[in-house]
């Protein structure tokens, strides 16, 4: 791998390297601890490099191409004076990692936590954070995915605006940072999964133009022009961004990647950009001696994005489920159905069970054509679901929770729903207590006509939509402040119980034979009419059954259970008193042992589990 930015390699010597093959000319600029200007050699592919000595860790630096203007490097590892300052010289070398006991977790056996690191807590810091792995391991989390962590302008920002792909956000804590964060987490068990950004830069302290044609007009994208992945010079931009895996699997011991909107990277070439990707991260596999695991979020509907590339595929681990997500919400929340007007049918949410994508070749109306193909037969484990996530909750015009928008009893069947599916289970933070703040848009640009633009384009985003109020100012620090978690809610009344229930869920998943099946061969769904359904799974050997019975109205339905087993005994009623919001509430608990051919009435927004095990001596 041709490495390039600048590599510390010991006794005060630094080699700089930059890509610019259509510059005539490039300069090093030093501009801490003291001021130095040096001429780079270029070679014969437009990488320019220079070997300088006394220049150690700390030391700060741009590039100057053809002679004219500083920009830092876009291969920085530290920016901590924002993305128009100067770029630091990093040593990878001085931190003492803990981890080596650490061989990561079968990614079927994942259970994910998505979070912000910004508003996870009130110091909005990676080592911040270390404080709270305890709790999330108790719960039985053992994923954490980091929403995009390279630098962005300013301290206030999903993520997704960040401009350099190499540098570790300076005001979350910096390399250092990061680094004891996942190193903490692999002592207490936890992988690591790193959402990175490769289809766009933000528009803030973007300076890629500058050195090279990372971008082409040959295509759009909502942000622009697309990167360049298969025009000319574009071997300069794949190696840059298809070796930035490297970067964090080997210096900060990431476990996985998630890429962002994969179906906006355009590549007609033989070999497309996925694949190079793949071929280097599995090389890098043998290296390492461990696996890791990139996630794609696709829009395509496509089984190509989890297909090995032998297959003609692109060769990523899993990919988030969306159509679970849509179908399983409208259910839960019926004016959803205004945001998703496709879906809303008890069938839609059985083959998202049974086969992963509900769109799958039929004619889609949102899309005004036919979208999709089949992933009937595709192992549940390279699909990720969730019930909310930072785009689900923060492209709402009020950063509203599903928490906000539904029932006590419905969420709890929300997260029955992805916990009991075949399919890898994925929290937003806080989700696991129902909590209830606001996770908004944000962001703290300094340049003042983009903080109007993106003003002005998120009022005409949501009036699309037919939204009646206009979304906070993204810019304000106290639209930030408002999406800050409320931890300590976690201990007390129904968030605790939330809490407890998740708990109980994840327990009963990570111990249970049958749900640690994910072939959807060994799956059934049979519906309830509209009013709910029976998810029917079985261990590997057919041995041990479970009925998950969900009741997804407001009025009681009665359910017969099959001839063909004797008796079933419960496992799980979400209407048991220590499941209930309060605990006055009249419930209406169902028998702990039911027999063959009785029938059980399904109390309104109900769920429970009920298993069954077949007698091997008669």
């Amino acid at each position: 791998m041709k490495k390039i930015g600048s590599e510390y390699v010991g006794n005060n010597r630094c080699v700089f390297t930059v890509w610019a093959p259509k510059k005539k000319s490039m300069v090093l600029h030093l501009v801490h601890p003291k001021e130095q200007k040096i001429e780079m050699t270029a070679d014969k592919w437009g990488y320019f490099r220079v070997e300088v000595e006394d220049v150690g860790p700390g030391a700060r630096y741009f590039f100057r191409p053809d002679d004219k203007e500083d920009y830092p490097d876009l291969a920085s590892h530290y920016q901590p004076e924002g993305v128009h300052g100067p770029s630091e010289v990093v040593d990878h070398t001085t931190y003492q990692w803990n981890d080596k006991e650490w061989h990561g977790i079968p990614f079927k056996d994942l259970i994910l936590y998505e979070l912000h690191v910004g508003t996870f807590t009130n110091e909005g810091t990676f080592e911040a954070i270390i404080p709270f792995l305890d709790d999330l391991v108790d719960m039985g989390i053992n994923a954490l995915e980091i929403m995009p962590i390279a630098q962005f302008p300013g301290n206030r920002n999903w993520g997704y605006d960040g401009v350099y792909p190499y540098a570790v956000q300076s005001s979350y804590g910096g390399p250092e940072g990061l680094k004891k964060l996942v190193d903490a987490c692999h002592q207490k068990g936890l992988a690591v999964i790193l959402d990175v950004v490769y289809n766009h830069m933000g528009p803030e302290g973007n300076y890629f133009a500058q050195f090279a044609p990372y971008f082409t007009k040959q295509y759009c994208t909502p942000w622009g022009d697309a990167i360049n992945y298969d025009s000319e010079w574009s071997d300069g931009v794949r190696d840059f961004f298809s070796n930035n895996p490297q970067h964090w699997f080997e210096l900060y011991h990431i476990d996985g990647l998630r890429l962002d909107a994969i179906h906006t990277i355009y590549d007609v070439g033989a070999v497309h950009f996925w694949e190079l990707m793949h071929h280097k991260v599995k090389a890098l596999e043998q290296k390492m001696g461990r696996t890791l695991h990139l996630i794609a979020e696709s829009d395509l509907n496509d089984p190509r994005v989890i297909k090995s590339p032998e297959m003609g595929g692109f060769g990523f681990t899993a990919q988030w489920l969306d159509d679970f997500h849509h179908a399983s919400y409208v259910l839960l929340h019926p004016e959803g159905k205004d945001r998703y007007g496709d879906f809303g049918q008890m069938e839609q949410l059985a083959k998202a069970y049974t086969d992963g994508f509900v769109h799958s070749g039929e004619y889609v109306d949102f899309r005004k054509r036919q979208y999709g193909a089949s992933s009937a037969g595709i192992p549940g484990d390279k699909f990720i679901v969730f019930n909310q996530n930072h785009d689900q909750i923060g492209n709402r015009v009020g950063g509203e929770r599903l928490s906000m928008l539904v029932s006590f009893e419905r969420l709890k069947m929300a997260a029955a729903a992805i916990m009991l599916s075949p399919y890898i289970p994925m929290l937003f933070m806080g989700e696991e207590y129902a909590a209830d703040t606001p996770f908004f848009y944000f962001v703290s640009h300094s340049e003042k006509e983009l903080i109007e633009a993106i003003r002005k384009g998120r009022k005409e985003e949501f009036s699309s939509f037919g939204w009646d109020a206009e979304p906070p100012d993204a810019q304000a620090e106290d639209t930030f402040v408002q999406s800050r978690l409320q931890w300590q809610k976690r201990s007390q009344g129904k968030y605790q119980t939330m809490l407890q229930w998740h708990k109980t869920l994840i327990q009963l998943r990570r111990t249970n034979p049958v749900l640690q099946n994910s072939s959807k061969v060994d799956l059934r769904v049979n519906l309830l009419d509209q009013s709910g359904f029976n998810l029917h799974r079985q261990s590997t050997d057919g041995q041990q059954h479970l009925f998950c019975l969900f009741n997804v109205s407001d009025e009681p339905i009665f359910y017969t259970f099959p001839q063909w087993a004797s008796s079933w005994t419960k496992l799980l009623d979400s209407r048991e008193s220590q499941w209930l919001e309060t605990a006055s509430e009249e419930t209406q608990v169902l028998p702990n042992q039911v027999y063959r051919g009785q029938k059980i009435q399904l109390a309104p927004c109900s769920v429970a589990v009920f298993t069954y095990t077949n007698d091997l001596t008669s």
